[in-house]
């Protein structure tokens, strides 16, 4: 697709078009027609769908023309085409969840979050590519703007579809940065939801799991979020999402903290010199930037998040063991040897190591309660720099640690339960890099309205 500039690029929207649907000029059966042309163009290159519906998207979509003509639509997302990401079950099509040992898994029936949409009125037109198991083993799909890099995972294919155009909102899921890490590298927004906002429905395994829109732009965000949560709330003990029905007020923060987690070290120059540019412009709008050295609270913070790859992997190792020790069980072939390597180290942990993991992982959620009061909000880049290159694995050579990008910006905003926020606010070397909101739990709407300010205020940086 060429260079990246988010200066540039239009994504696909469907906030507004809606007001065509009553008048006639436009339909949901003709605007899925325009995505279904989109994908037959560019899915042999980006190769971000695991199934399409499309005799039930265009039925549903006929359904959906009929009800805006009447003047009656379900919601204001009636009609919308929406990828679901291939972790989380549907009634019409296979959840395969990109792995060997659960090739052929149909079980005919539709994830919380998945019902709630259809109630919506959208349209599930089809079930995009993740990595194996939600893990760290990639499949098929490109990034795409540049083919030869891949699209992040674990929502690969949501994030992909959304920035090749094909889409304008997909359902991803994160447990360590698999939500906001993909958006960030394919110029997406997207929200990843205070822990529980979202019902998982039957994803409840993992205690870091969240599911979470990414978008085109951040109307289709939130509305795609809200009217979900507003018809089958938040996990089991868990409130669900609360805000307007329509995308939040924009907000300008007064002060702002920078993060900068383990993963600032390692960061390459271009993408901190973009960053570092984006927070000037911050300044000059009058906005107070807090770092680490500047309140022995923020450096209590950084610390309590400075393994947070480490903490993360290790709970969610040990709680996804037994569900891939039974897969391996069955058939010694159903876990690839990534998946296989990860589930030795969850295997050599013992209940205390699980338990010392926990603990740091609640200590860290009080040093990041206690930032509170200095600041509205948390900023950081929500990648490290572009988005790695991918060719595979090479044969009599180790396996890369992480073939779909580090998660070390991600983790946490995972591990603190907190909401997070991408925006498409960078572009390095010709490939888009993400900037992240994040803020205390359940200030889900209040992270958007500063998002939505953010996006409208602030002047993209190309480095």
């Amino acid at each position: 697709m060429g260079q990246y500039s988010p200066r540039e690029f239009q994504p696909l929207r469907w906030y507004d078009s809606t007001a065509r649907f009553a008048a006639g000029p436009d339909s949901p059966r003709a605007y899925l027609e325009r995505c279904l042309e989109t994908i037959a163009a560019r899915e042999p290159v980006v190769h971000a769908w695991a199934a399409l519906n499309e005799a039930g998207a265009r039925a549903a979509a006929d359904a959906s023309t009929a009800r805006w003509r009447e003047g009656r639509p379900l919601s204001p997302i009636d009609g919308m085409p929406i990828g679901i990401k291939d972790l989380l079950e549907t009634r019409d099509m296979p959840t395969e969840m990109g792995c060997a040992g659960t090739r052929g898994n149909f079980p005919k029936r539709d994830n919380a979050a998945v019902w709630a949409l259809r109630q919506a009125g959208a349209v599930v037109l089809g079930k995009t590519v993740t990595t194996e198991l939600g893990g760290s083993h990639p499949g098929p799909t490109t990034n795409p703007f540049d083919p030869a890099r891949t699209p992040g995972g674990s929502s690969s294919g949501s994030a992909a579809a959304v920035a090749a155009r094909m889409v304008p909102a997909a359902i991803g899921t994160q447990v360590g940065g698999s939500i906001i890490r993909p958006a960030a590298y394919c110029g997406n927004v997207a929200l990843k939801p205070t822990q529980g906002g979202i019902n998982r429905g039957e994803r409840q395994a993992t205690s870091q799991s969240t599911h979470g829109p990414h978008a085109g732009c951040i109307e289709d965000m939130w509305q795609v979020a809200i009217e979900i949560a507003a018809r089958c709330g938040g996990d089991r003990g868990s409130p669900g999402l609360t805000g307007p029905m329509t995308l939040p007020a924009a907000i300008r923060p007064e002060r702002l903290i920078v993060m900068e987690t383990e993963g600032w070290a390692g960061l390459d120059a271009a993408s901190r010199a973009a960053f570092e540019t984006l927070l000037e412009q911050l300044r000059s709008a009058g906005i107070t930037l807090l770092r680490r050295a500047d309140h022995p609270l923020i450096e209590a913070f950084e610390g309590g998040i400075a393994e947070g790859r480490a903490i993360s992997g290790a709970i969610t190792g040990w709680e996804n063991r037994w569900t891939q020790r039974n897969l391996l069980d069955q058939d010694p072939e159903a876990l690839s040897p990534r998946a296989k390597a990860i589930l030795a180290r969850a295997e050599a942990m013992s209940p205390s190591d699980y338990e010392a993991a926990l603990a740091r992982r609640e200590e860290a959620q009080a040093r990041f309660a206690r930032i509170a009061p200095l600041a509205d909000a948390v900023i950081a880049l929500a990648c490290p720099g572009p988005a790695p290159l991918w060719s595979g694995d090479r044969p009599g050579e180790p396996l890369a640690p992480r073939p779909t990008g580090d998660f070390v910006f991600n983790a946490p905003s995972s591990m603190l339960f907190a909401p997070a926020v991408t925006m498409p606010l960078l572009a390095v070397a010709g490939m888009p890099v993400g900037v992240q909101l994040m803020g205390q739990m359940h200030q889900d709407a209040r992270i958007t309205g500063f998002a939505r300010w953010m996006l409208g205020a602030i002047d993209p940086v190309l480095a």
